[in-house]
């Protein structure tokens, strides 16, 4: 829940991110990790939505004659879930608009999920040659109905065993219940399993949970990687599978 009587920068503090610099972050070394599971965020890692995103965040803006923002600013802002999106989106004094503007770019986002959003390169192809090897979950801070239907519009719903969201739990990465259910369900160890993700908050979330982690670099937060090192990056989607093997 929002606490709307906290400052807004305490509320929920803008991350910084910069994804020209992203490439910079590299934690690579030579180790190869040996996984039973891997589970993935949506936004930034699997799939490419910050153009969608952008846009339902300036229509909602535009309905309460509030200032359009630049499509790079709302692409920092994304990762804490739509809430926290719109709370950085609107200016600090209009707060009490945020029930309203949220409403209304769940409304718009939810009919244009799909207008620009496509998986990023080399996903659909890995996912199709490893979903055999290595059991696959999803875990991101976006609202699991909207994650679902992307799934299935992009044909990306089948790989993965267990799917869940910011609103199927208490909490949202960065805090770990929600990683921790997945590898109770799987009945899996944390230490074979691999947090994939393109923030601090996937970062946070496995290291908590005991797994390894892994950061995209292409994605929307990884100048977050500086501060919330994971334990080794990618800059292709599919070069997550030469840093991994099978677990014995």
């Amino acid at each position: 829940m929002i606490d709307l009587a906290r400052p807004y920068c305490e509320a929920y503090p803008t991350p910084v991110r910069n994804t020209l610099q992203a490439t910079v972050f590299h934690y690579n070394g030579g180790m190869e990790y040996g996984a039973r599971l891997l589970v993935f965020d949506l936004d930034g890692t699997l799939v490419d939505s910050k153009e969608d995103l952008a846009n339902a965040v300036n229509v909602a803006l535009a309905s309460f004659d509030l200032p359009p923002l630049p499509n790079p600013v709302i692409y920092s802002y994304v990762g804490d879930g739509a809430s926290a999106l719109i709370l950085r989106a609107i200016p600090p004094e209009k707060a009490d608009l945020l029930p309203e503007v949220l409403d209304r770019f769940l409304a718009y986002y939810r009919r244009h999920l799909l207008d620009t959003t496509r998986a990023y390169p080399g996903v659909v192809g890995a996912l199709r040659k490893w979903a055999g090897i290595y059991r696959m979950a999803l875990l991101t801070n976006k609202g699991v109905g909207m994650t679902r239907e992307i799934l299935s519009g992009l044909s990306l719903d089948g790989y993965f065993f267990d799917v869940r969201g910011g609103d199927s739990f208490a909490t949202k990465k960065p805090d770990p219940e929600g990683l921790l259910h997945i590898l109770r369900e799987a009945g899996i160890e944390a230490r074979e399993t691999v947090m994939i993700g393109d923030s601090r908050n996937d970062v946070q979330a496995g290291k908590a949970a005991g797994a390894v982690t892994c950061g995209v670099t292409y994605g929307l937060g990884a100048s977050g990687f500086a501060e919330h090192p994971p334990d080794f990056t990618v800059d292709r989607f599919p070069d997550l599978f030469s840093r991994i093997r099978p677990a014995e």
